[in-house]
């Protein structure tokens, strides 16, 4: 059997961590090069890709695209986490926020934002993960860092006894910590918070309704038809622009040779990563023009 290749669209379940469902794949598939674009949170369900064969060498291209998440804040108490896994901190015994009020500020923090990561994250910080050191009771100073929130808005508020509930979607840039948002947002509202639920919808383009649970998976690869699930190594990356060069300098781009300009069409304008194909439509791999020479020169070769 050919061994699988190209982008398999996990929807991943609660309580699983992304290196669980990458070893529950792993055994499925029987193969082990398998990488993942975007580690999710154990409790944190949806769209998580996974890279199968020599797609994990587009991972960073695919990380590169906005995520998309439906999350549900929880206005009234904060935790030491965050969200709802951890111990509660602060609490209130009432919330007085209207809808309106609630909507006005989820949309004032549409655009760049700074976000502190929280101290239960994968940042390192002296070679320590931060998580590693919150489970130690330490809490280290964290800089700050630019993220964009492309699109918010609210999609629900409901009270839960004494909190408010406010459900939201957000279209955001890669390191945006939800968490985080949730949190900054009571803030703004002058009460704690924290994240009581997030599934991830959209990451690297990927939407939840293209996405196989771990069931259909083992289903597919049972009966031999997985390979057709998946997602194409150049369909995942399609946000790069695609060229075309001639069949006289085909073997030359895959032998990872530097190309001229003149042979590549549409004349590539930027120095931004490009997908190389042939006249045959067969994808050749990622390329970049270089700014001195003007010479299309190889970033990663996919060879026959």
């Amino acid at each position: 059997m050919t061994e699988l290749e190209g982008v398999l669209a996990v929807l991943k379940p609660a309580g699983w961590t992304s290196h669980d469902v990458v070893a529950k794949v792993r055994r499925l598939v029987k193969m082990k090069r398998i990488g993942h674009a975007g580690t999710l949170d154990p409790e944190v369900t949806g769209v998580l890709p996974l890279c199968l064969g020599r797609a994990t060498r587009v991972v960073e291209y695919m990380q590169d695209l906005p995520k998309e998440y439906k999350a549900v804040l929880r206005l009234g108490l904060s935790t030491d986490t965050e969200d709802l896994t951890g111990n509660v901190i602060e609490a209130v015994d009432e919330v007085k926020v209207t809808r309106a009020e609630a909507e006005e500020t989820l949309r004032s923090f549409t655009g760049e934002i700074s976000q502190v990561p929280p101290m239960y994250s994968a940042v390192k910080v002296d070679g320590k993960r931060l998580y590693e050191l919150a489970r130690e009771g330490k809490t280290v100073e964290r800089k700050s860092r630019k993220v964009n929130v492309h699109e918010i808005e609210m999609t629900g508020f409901e009270e839960q006894g004494t909190y408010t509930d406010i459900t939201f979607r957000v279209l955001c840039s890669k390191g945006t910590y939800i968490r985080t948002l949730c949190v900054d947002i009571g803030k703004k509202l002058g009460l704690p918070s924290t994240m009581a639920k997030l599934e991830r919808t959209l990451s690297a383009g990927i939407s939840s309704s293209k996405c196989l649970t771990l069931e259909e998976i083992e289903q597919f690869m049972a009966d031999g038809s997985l390979h057709s699930r998946l997602i194409p190594v150049d369909e995942a990356i399609s946000h790069l622009h695609a060229h075309t060069v001639t069949d006289e300098k085909r073997s030359a781009a895959l032998q990872g040779q530097r190309l001229s300009a003149q042979v590549v069409s549409p004349p590539v304008k930027t120095s931004d990563c490009i997908r190389l194909y042939d006249s045959a439509d067969k994808f050749l791999g990622i390329f970049r023009k270089q700014e001195e020479s003007g010479a299309i020169a190889p970033v990663k070769v996919f060879s026959d």
